[in-house]
Formats: C-alpha cells, structure tokens, sequence
C-alpha cells in the first residue's frame, strides 16, 4: 500500500508539478466557435498561440474528431481592433472564410482549406477596421461594423463607426447605418430584415443600448427607410445579441427586469419574456460575436441558453431541461446545419476550456479540442468554493476561495497561508470557476487565492452592476479588503501576509487598495491604471467616456479623479509593489507604471517593475507569461519571507 504520509512544509515553498513552463506548455486560447450554414458536420474555431507571440489561426474539424486542420497561413494573425478588444474576426459561408487580419486590419477571403491563399477584399490604406461580419441572405454581401480612423486624419476627434454592406464580387463598401457612437452584433434574416443594437457616449454596451431594425433593399446597398425602427432598449436598459430564428422571429437579451433574459419580439411589437430567472444569460460585450443562446436550427422552437453559464434547452412551454456536458461553464453555442450536432466551449473547476460537440439526439458529448493537455494529478488542484461576505454599506460581496492544495504537502501545525485577492479586469466584467493553472501555480505551493466578484461585477443583475456606478476606486477596494480580513478572520490566511494583484482595471483597484487601505503587505499590478485623469483623456474611443459613469464626467468631476488616482496619494502608501507592462498598450499608456515605480522607488519601497518589448494590453508571448508568472511569487517570497523552489528569473527589487 503507498505512503499518504505528506511532507511537512511552509505555506508557500510546497514543491508543485504545476510549472511556469506547464502553464504556458501547449496551453491555447479557445474562442470565436463558428459553423458553416452550408458544411453540416465540420466546426471552426479561433485559437491563440503563446508561443507563436499570441497569434490568432482558424481551425477546422470535423466533428467526428477525425481531421483537424489549420486554415490561415502562418503570416497571417486572425484578429480585429475594432473596439481595441476586437471580437468577432471571422466567419464561415460556403466553405469560404473571411477573416480580419491584424497588422493590416482588412479582410481577407479564401477557401476554407490549409494551403489556399487569402485574398483581401477591403482596401489598404484608409484606416479601416472590420468586426461583427454577416453574410446576406442572398449571399452577395458582407454587412459588418466599420470603424474608420482614417478620419482622424482629417481632424475628427476620434473614429467613426457605422455599419456597411461590401460587395463580395465587386467590393464596393455602402454605408447602411450611421449617426451613433458604437455599433454591434448586425444580424440579417432569411427574408432580409436587418437588427443591430447601437449606443453613444458615455454609455457602455451593459449601460443603455438600442436594438433597430430596417429591410436590406433589393441591391443591399441600403435599408428602406420607412422600415426602420427601434424595436427595444433605452434609457436603464442594456439589450444585445439579436438573432433570427428560422421562422424570422427575432431574439435578443434585455436585462429590464434586472436580469440580463432572453426575449422574443412580437408581430405587435411587443416583448415576450421567454423564461423569466434572475439570473442572466450572457457576459457584458467587451469583444464582439459571442452566442450565448442558439435557436434550433429545425425550427422546433426550443432554444439552448445558458442561464448562469449553466446550459439547458428552453423548451417551447418555457421549462428549462439542464443538460449535462461534464462541465458548468458553457460559451459560444453554434448548432450544425443539419440540427444534428451543437458546438460549445465548456470548462468547470477541474476541467480546462474545451470545445465539445453534444448530439442532440442522443445528448451525448464529444471532446473535439482542450485548451492545455497537461496531465495533472487533481491532487495538485484547489476546487473553489463560492463565499458571499458582508463588506461596505451594509452590503454584500461575492467571490470564489481556493485554499492552498497540494496532495504532498502539508504547513506546520498552526501555521497561517499567504493569501492573494485576485482582481478582475474591466471592471464590468467578473470572474468564474473555470479551471486555470496561473490560479492552480499558487495554490499547490501553499498561497490562498480569493478570486472577488466585487459590486460592479456581472452575472448578479443590472443592481448589483450598477453599485460601481460613480463608485470606481471605492466600492471594489472596499470588496476586496473585506474580502481578504473575511478570511483571515475566519482563520483561512495570515492577515500578516495579504496580497492583492489585478491587471487593466484590476491593476487600478489593486494600486488603490494598496495606496488608500492598510490592509495588504504586497501587491503585483499589471497594466494598470495610477492615474485615472490621464486614462480619462487619453484611451481610445470605446473607453473615452467609461470612467464618466464609473466616477464622474470629466473635466467637470477633475477633483474627484485627482482623489481617487493613487499617483496624487502615495503619502498613505507603505507596503511592497511590482509592476508588470506592455510598452506598446493604448489602452493604459507605459508611462503611467513608469510614474508609479518612480514614486514608491523614492518612497524607499520595495518596488521592481518588468517592462516587456512589444506587448500590448495584456501579454500573449510565452516567455512574458512565464516571466510574469515567475517574478510575482519570487517578489511575495522575498516579501513574506518564505523559500518559493525551483524559480529561474532575476528579479531587481529596490529598497529591499
């Protein structure tokens, strides 16, 4: 019989099979799950590369798993900047892809086949990018969201976007909608009724959008203007990701009950519920073509939706039947042609991003493509638990707590664990369970993680989202202090040894909590934001007006975003810092971790910063990942004083 004696060791030097090198080893990003409306049985799907510097490919498969193949050529990076964040790159018709190519931002077509060589089909030169695409329902044209900074060439303030119909034999561009801000998910019917949702400044996607509709005329050069109309949304009201049903009835998800539900748009032009939950469907539209909802393609009026990233069938009477895939977190549903097969990612605690295949007959469920194959022990892995504490205001917080695991090891008997809050991004946006080994890297060497759903956060309804309104810089710091004393109170972690780290958005609530709060030791920032004046004047577009709503208008509120950007405040600043940044992002400009280090640094702070060449909002290249990965503990372990084995960076920390 094996020994299950474990070693004795502190909190933070259990040894782990779960390496840097394991994190980024084989690992890819899964995303953007298309079908062919006229290739029943194949799947596509686009997949990010580390070790390729992040480059985005296209890949094909049938679904029987039998012929997996990459579709663009090597020199070619499938993603769109639209919005910066981009979304929705490529799509499939008739065994031909189209696809935004990064460095130049056109669109290019080819077959859909390895080998075949893209052809682009929009201009060079004029500063045009290309998202959200459809193909009409005759087939002649290509309606997408256009956003033109050429424009800015000539004096505008910032880009254009409208949406265009482009000629796919003689690619001529025909502006058919214009006049907002921002423009998404343009969807045409069988019979040519096209919906989009629009929205202005300073408003948000999740904030109030509209959804239009307008007939494609018989050229699909314009819409028949006296069909044109407002169809839902509106002032307190987020409505997104309208699709057609076979029949050309017309869904999309509006959250006027508080709830992000699925919706159906009547004759009469009313709005039907189609199951009422209070719980959402859907994540706030950062990026473009997600599907987070499908109709049969059979027309048999049931509907796959995923209430709380959980999937089910929405049968016609409005009963919801959960389906079981061997996970509880589902994206990007596409259902086959032929309604034969449905094609989703799925991840839970213990299982990677995966793309799968689910019969829908049988309902059995195929593995088609794992995000990483990495062959750990669950021994190794800390299975979260969902935790709601009390925090400010008499409210409540959400978040997800992993212990520190490891089936070797073991601490000291009354010894404490170092505890890391972990801060999402956006900060519209929140975090879930699914299994992810940068959370695993510290918990299998003895570091707690709290992975907090502050107020702000989605998937807990429109209230708890808009407590952040004008409370950006508050009420998330607030969520996480408590946070982190909720658990060192509960006797979880070492309330001498708290840390906090977060990137974007995540990076600035973790620069405030470290500047206004007293409550961590440490803290790692990636990207993130020190001065918010500055990121009020000088991001792009999509988030030029974001921190209005989350602060205050600027310059009207200017005392406001002086109180609140750490930079103005590092008098109250007193514990350890290290910074991680891109010095080619546009979305949090290099110079802003380049003030912060050079304040804590004449502070007499232990402080370092690692500024990687040619990264941009967020790392994609695998040594910058590890580098990244490798230095945080090593700063923690230097500042906590524990021995963290098997480490191979140099890493200058100041004031040390």
């Amino acid at each position: 019989m094996a020994s299950t004696t474990k070693n004795t060791a502190p909190y933070g030097s259990w040894i782990s099979p779960i390496t840097s090198d394991l994190v980024i080893k084989e690992a890819i990003g899964l995303s953007e799950v298309r079908v062919d409306p006229f290739e029943p049985g194949v799947v596509y799907w686009s997949e990010s590369h580390p070790e390729e510097g992040g480059r985005i490919t296209i890949c094909k498969l049938q679904d029987n798993g039998s012929k997996f193949e990459e579709i663009i050529p090597k020199e070619f990076n499938c993603r769109t900047r639209v919005h910066e964040y981009g979304g929705g790159a490529f799509l499939v018709h008739k065994k031909q892809v189209y696809f935004s190519n990064f460095g130049d931002q056109r669109i290019y077509k080819q077959d859909a086949v390895p080998g075949a060589t893209p052809v682009a089909i929009t201009p060079d030169g004029k500063g045009w990018r290309y998202a959200d695409a459809t193909v009409t329902h005759t087939g002649r044209h290509l309606l997408c969201v256009r956003e033109d900074h050429g424009v800015l060439e000539t004096g505008a303030s910032e880009a254009l976007a409208t949406i265009v119909s482009i000629d796919l034999k003689t690619q001529e561009q025909h502006v058919l909608v214009s006049g907002c801000n921002f423009y998404s998910s343009p969807r045409i019917s069988k019979h040519g009724m096209l919906a989009w949702v629009q929205w202005n400044h300073p408003n948000m996607p999740w904030d109030d959008t509209e959804l239009w509709i307008g007939k494609l005329n018989s050229t699909g050069d314009a819409l028949e203007k006296n069909t044109i109309k407002k169809v839902s949304g509106g002032v307190g009201i987020s409505v997104m990701l309208p699709k057609w049903t076979p029949d050309d009835k017309l869904l999309y998800i509006n959250d006027k009950t508080n709830w992000w539900n699925l919706y159906r748009l009547e004759d009469d032009g009313s709005e039907t519920n189609l199951c009422p939950q209070n719980s959402e469907i859907g994540v706030p539209q950062w990026t473009f073509g997600g599907s987070d909802y499908e109709c049969d393609v059979k027309n048999r009026g049931e509907i796959l939706v995923t209430f709380n990233h959980a999937l089910s069938i929405l049968k016609t009477t409005g009963q919801l039947v959960p389906l079981d895939t061997g996970g509880n977190l589902h994206s990007h549903v596409h259902m086959s042609p032929d309604g034969k097969s449905t094609y989703l990612l799925v991840g839970s605690p213990t299982k990677f991003p995966t793309l799968i295949r689910m019969d829908m007959k049988t309902k059995a469920v195929t593995v088609l493509r794992e995000a990483a194959r990495v062959g750990v022990d669950p021994g190794y892995y800390s299975i979260p638990q969902e935790i709601t504490y009390p925090t400010a205001d008499n409210l409540v917080s959400h978040g997800y707590f992993y212990p520190p695991k490891n089936k070797d090891y073991a601490a000291p008997e009354g010894a404490l664990p170092p505890l890391l809050v972990k801060v999402h991004g956006g900060p519209t946006s929140a975090t879930n369970p699914c299994l992810d080994l940068e959370v695993q890297y510290f918990t299998s060497r003895g570091i707690g993680i709290l992975d907090v759903n502050y107020r702000g956060s989605t998937s807990y309804g429109r209230e708890f989202r808009n407590q952040l309104r004008q409370n950006w810089g508050i009420a998330d710091v607030d969520d996480c202090c408590n946070g982190a004393l909720y658990l060192a109170n509960k006797g979880e972690a070492d309330i001498k040894r708290l840390a906090i780290d977060g990137g974007s958005a995540g990076g600035y609530t973790t620069l405030s909590a470290l500047t206004f709060k007293s409550v961590f030791g440490a803290g790692a920032s990636m990207y993130g934001i020190s001065d918010v004046e500055t990121l009020a004047k000088e991001t792009h577009k999509f988030e030029s007006h974001y921190v209005d709503i989350l602060i205050g208008p600027y310059p009207e509120s200017r005392d406001v975003y002086i109180a609140r950007s750490p930079i103005y405040h590092l008098d109250g600043f007193n514990c350890a810092l290290v910074i991680f940044q891109g010095d080619e992002d546009e979305v949090v400009p290099p110079n802003q971790a380049q003030m912060m280090f050079d304040a804590v640094n004449a502070k007499g702070l232990p402080v370092a910063m690692r500024m990687y060449e040619g990264e941009q909002h967020g790392f994609r290249k695998a040594e910058n990942i590890k580098d990244c990965l490798e230095s945080e503990l090593y700063f923690y372990s230097k500042i906590f004083g524990f021995y963290a084995p098997g480490l191979t960076v140099e890493l200058k920390i100041y004031n040390l």
